[in-house]
């Protein structure tokens, strides 16, 4: 799918997006990117429309072509503790303050944000699936949360993370009332149909 490259030809623009709002467990990873204006390839699409093989073929690209990017994770304590919107606020706000070159615009996929940064945004609903840079974000957030829920299923291999990836599937709800919660379940969520008893 072949994606517009830019929202506007003067300011410097840096895509951003997250994954992992709707998880039970697990942390949310926000990330920014900044492709040159020729970039293209023709698998580039919203992540959730790819497959893995793709995602992972598109991440190795844009870390290698983008003139900057950068990957954040908001944890369990800080969703928690500020709610996931917010969540989503810090952690692409986090992302967009690494990148080794300065944008100008950040293009945000989704139709709300908040930021203590200066940068100016604009809010795209659906940008993930318009815009290469917003869609180059979608892949780098992905990857990276999905490599981190593998390597923490592997300490709790019973909720099946590498294959949920902390979503709230039936196998993940009925694990996590014969388990109860882990320390990487988000309390804020599961509070809404299990226990605290069950906490671990």
């Amino acid at each position: 799918m072949l994606l517009s490259t830019t929202y506007q030809n003067i300011l410097i623009e840096a895509g951003c997006d997250e994954a992992g709002r709707g998880p039970l467990s697990g942390s949310l990873f926000a990330a920014s990117v900044i492709l040159p204006f020729d970039f293209h390839d023709p698998l580039l699409n919203d992540s959730k429309k790819m497959t893995e093989k793709h995602r992972y073929k598109l991440r190795s690209i844009i870390e290698r072509e983008a003139i900057a990017w950068a990957v954040d994770e908001v944890t369990i304590e800080e969703i928690d503790r500020i709610n996931i919107l917010n969540a989503s606020f810090l952690g692409m706000s986090r992302a967009a303050q690494k990148l080794s070159t300065q944008p100008e615009l950040l293009l945000i996929d989704g139709n709300r944000f908040k930021s203590e940064l200066s940068i100016p945004f604009e809010c795209i609903i659906k940008g993930d699936g318009k815009f290469a840079n917003i869609a180059a974000a979608s892949v780098l957030a992905k990857t990276y949360r999905d490599d981190y829920m593998v390597k923490i299923a592997e300490e709790y291999p019973e909720y099946k993370w590498a294959k949920n990836k902390g979503y709230p599937t039936l196998e993940h709800r009925n694990a996590i009332m014969e388990y109860g919660i882990s320390p990487y379940h988000r309390r804020s969520f599961c509070s809404k149909f299990i226990e605290p008893t069950l906490w671990k």
